[in-house]
């Protein structure tokens, strides 16, 4: 067993502390070439990750890096540094500890350069950017550890693909560089650790004792949930009750839209005149700030906040976590939940809000499913050929390459070992030359071959590679400030949300409404308003859709055998829908097809995810609009697409078939602007469109024109390149999820039930009141406008005769 050194000791002891039995494992363990800790929130897990760096260094080290520290957030490394400093001054260790991200001012990261730090915080934007520089082998030699935190979130997403090849760059540098990756919610442990290692089976894993479990349990409330909406409005009085009772509240929201709804409402009804805050994404730098030290402080008694407060800060004395709307995700609820109580051994206190009537089967399945440690987790495919793109661009500012060299090192990054040679050239000629269709022109061609290795064309390109490097796409948004000189900034919204405002149109921003007044310069200038009911940002912020385990767990619950899970309102609407129709099953598909309104409807019950319910609707109505069915409209939630025409459906299995929805999502995709969307963002990441020019940074309007030419063009003139082949694996597993439509009818294997009734269903009413109807433009609505006309000439006299 590894002793710690007496000075660390003695601050231990001071504090009447010792280690949990996981940081002594990774002290022991602090040799291994890659390490994954398990831990719960609140054990500690950070700490853990740095002992091993605070006693090799001793307390008088050389100079030079040790540590690398990579967040996924700005925020998180900045909390932790502070944490940091704190031990490291009071041990009296002579430890240098810096954060570097794009908030740091140009002066001291030029400096850390020239002279690093013992410790650098950081997050993986920043690391690509340092690897990117010549000097980057003298910045890293010597460098012994990096910790990576959250490793989970950033597993996720393409920033952790990037942080990967960053990590098999540093490893090349800097040979027996040790891994260690932090975590507190994972579902697959195997898996995220071939994630982090540098070669399969070569991280170890650490699982501290998970701790007790959550008291967690739905909030009740006077007032049953409504039958649609997702505002949560109807559970104000008992949310500021709970409030009143605890010390800090945490109030969670999927997107920050619902954020700024529920806080508006919560304000207007706090007449105790509690301290409440907002924190999310759109938010100003110097708002969120603002909330954060007062969190720390704590001087607020609740914040409604989204995913940007999901990561282990540790905001104080939190003891309650609410979560209004289903959380979609087991993993990210138990993430949430996690946020309260942040101590070792400690339970976390957490309470469910379901949004609408639906949502209290999702809550309910989530509360087992917590309770279970049944987590949720997609499989990671392939790691994402645009991220690869841009980081051969970035390897080669910084230096001439050798392409085999390259292609191994590559290949030791977790998401990329199964990478073939043909993808890896592929992704080199498309950096080199552009591809087939545009190495003719002498913009894309920016790499050529010298003596065997790959270097730039022109070595002043490297300055704009850097300034584009990241996997983070900016969505089209404007600044938010106060009119006048000096006005105060409030935050950001999206570009189309503010191109349909007309001076004196008021919105939610902050928590606070306010009067649209001018657009001058990019800048959206406002002023406050009384106003009580103005209109809604559309912030930008993801749409989660529930996830696959959820599903199955939803339609385990509404089977009579545990219908006595739910809440007697819920039950007793699930028990109507058994007597008018029938409840959807795992292994059959449920369709209803009645006439409501002198519509024909049809609704199809695949749990299958708002986005592949949404695709399904777009697919279904232009099979039937082909078959001429006559089809005006379609609107889906997470569980059903309803879709409204003139005509009834029969025989649904031949809309359904496999190979028919495939060619119609073919040529659905072609010309759609989901398509021309997505391949802006891969056109971005890859290099082939800048974000930022000369130091300026394009609008958003800018860089879609740029790429809608180029899509049109590839399209016509190099159907297989590889920007177009990237696009289409993007657009089929996010945007439209149609592995999930595939999930399902392999699921139900054909078998569907179609009930024809003469009424809407108690399960289809919902569907009625949701936002988001999509209408069809065909034959419906010429056919609807041949038989008003007729209409009209019969009541003239002049029909036909």
């Amino acid at each position: 067993m590894t002793a710690l050194p007496a000075p660390l000791q003695d601050w231990f002891s001071a504090r009447g502390w010792q280690l949990h039995p996981h940081q002594q494992a990774m002290l022991d363990r602090a040799g291994a070439p890659a390490l994954l800790l398990i831990a719960p929130t609140g054990g500690g897990k950070t700490l853990a990750g740095f002992l091993p760096t605070l006693v090799e260094l001793g307390p008088d080290p050389p100079a030079g890096l040790h540590t690398l520290y990579i967040s996924p957030l700005k925020a998180l490394a900045a909390d932790i540094g502070r944490n940091l400093r704190q031990p490291v001054a009071e041990i009296g260790l002579n430890i240098r500890i810096e954060d570097r991200s794009g908030d740091t001012p140009h002066s001291r990261r030029r400096r850390q350069r020239a002279d690093p730090p013992h410790i650098l915080l950081t997050t993986p934007e920043s690391l690509a950017l340092l690897l990117s520089y010549e000097d980057a082998p003298r910045i890293f030699a010597g460098m012994k550890r990096v910790v990576v935190d959250e490793v989970h979130a950033l597993a996720e997403s393409k920033r952790g693909d990037q942080l990967m090849l960053a990590l098999a760059r540093l490893s090349a540098l800097v040979p027996g560089l040790r891994r260690v990756g932090l975590s507190a919610t994972v579902e697959d442990p195997p898996a995220l650790a071939r994630f982090l290692a540098r070669s399969p089976d070569a991280c170890e894993i650490l699982q501290a004792d998970p701790g007790p479990d959550p008291d967690i349990a739905m909030l009740e409330t006077e007032t049953p949930p409504p039958w649609a909406g997702g505002g949560g409005r109807y559970a104000i009085p008992a949310i500021l009750e709970e409030v009143r009772r605890h010390r800090t509240t945490l109030i969670f929201h999927n997107t920050r839209a619902q954020a700024e709804i529920f806080f508006h409402q919560l304000w207007l009804h706090n007449d105790d005149n509690l301290p409440i805050g907002i924190h999310h994404g759109s938010l100003a730098r110097e708002q969120r700030e603002k909330v954060e030290a007062a969190m720390v402080a704590g001087t607020l008694r609740a914040v409604v906040c989204t995913g940007s407060l999901d990561l282990g800060i540790d905001w104080g004395d939190v003891d309650l976590v609410v979560q209004v709307g289903a959380p979609k995700n087991v993993k990210r609820l138990v993430q949430r939940i996690g946020r309260a109580n942040h101590r070792y051994n400690a339970p976390s206190k957490a309470l469910l809000v379901p949004a609408n009537r639906f949502e209290v089967v999702e809550c309910v399945a989530a509360l087992q499913a917590a309770r279970d440690h049944d987590l949720d987790g997609e499989p990671r495919g392939p790691g994402p050929r645009d991220v690869l793109c841009q980081h051969i661009l970035a390897t080669a500012a910084a230096g001439p390459f050798d392409a085999d060299t390259l292609f191994a090192e590559v290949r030791t990054a977790g998401p990329y070992a199964g990478l073939s040679r043909a993808g890896f050239d592929d992704c080199l000629d498309f950096v080199a030359t552009g591809g087939y269709a545009l190495r003719a022109y002498d913009r894309w061609q920016r790499l050529i071959r010298r003596d065997g290795k790959w270097q730039l064309r022109d070595p002043r390109a490297a300055a704009r590679i850097r300034m584009n490097l990241g996997t983070i796409i900016d969505t089209e948004v404007l600044k938010v400030r106060l009119r006048g000189r000096g006005g105060a900034p409030l935050g950001e919204v999206e570009e189309s949300f503010a191109a349909s405002l007309t001076p004196g149109d008021t919105f939610l921003i902050g928590g606070q409404v306010v009067r649209y007044d001018a657009l001058r310069e990019m800048v959206v200038e406002v002023s406050r308003s009384p106003g009580r009911n103005p209109k809604l940002a559309v912030f930008s912020g993801t749409k989660f859709a529930t996830s696959t385990l959820l599903a199955r767990r939803i339609l385990d619950l509404l089977q009579p055998a545990h219908r006595d899970a739910l809440p007697r309102h819920t039950a007793d609407w699930l028990a109507l829908q058994s007597q008018v129709s029938r409840l959807p099953e795992a292994d059959s598909l449920l369709i209803e097809s009645f006439p409501h309104e002198g519509r024909e409807h049809l609704c199809l019950y695949g749990f299958a995810g708002r986005n592949a319910q949404q695709t399904l609707g777009l697919l279904l109505t232009k099979r039937m609009e082909e078959e001429g069915l006559h089809p005006l409209g379609f609107v889906a939630t997470d569980y059903a697409t309803l879709i409204w025409g003139l005509d009834a459906v029969t025989d649904p299995a031949p809309l359904l078939a496999p190979e028919g929805l495939r060619v119609g999502l073919d040529s659905w995709l072609a010309g759609n602007a989901v398509m021309k969307r997505t391949f802006r963002n891969a056109a971005v990441i890859a290099g082939l469109i800048d974000r930022v020019t000369q130091g300026q940074r394009k609008t958003g309007r800018q860089a879609t024109f740029s790429s809608d030419i180029l899509y049109d063009t590839l399209r016509r003139y190099d159907p297989d390149h590889l920007l177009l082949r990237i696009t289409r694996e993007e657009a089929l597993r996010g945007l439209v999820d149609f592995g999930r439509i595939e999930e399902m009818l392999a699921r139900i294997g054909g078998r569907i039930a179609l009930l024809r009734l003469d009424r809407v269903t108690p399960l289809a009413a919902p569907l009625f009141l949701e936002h988001g109807r999509v209408p069809v433009e065909g034959a419906a609505r010429e056919r609807l406008l041949a038989e008003e006309a007729e209409r009209l000439m019969a009541a003239a006299g002049l029909a036909e005769r």
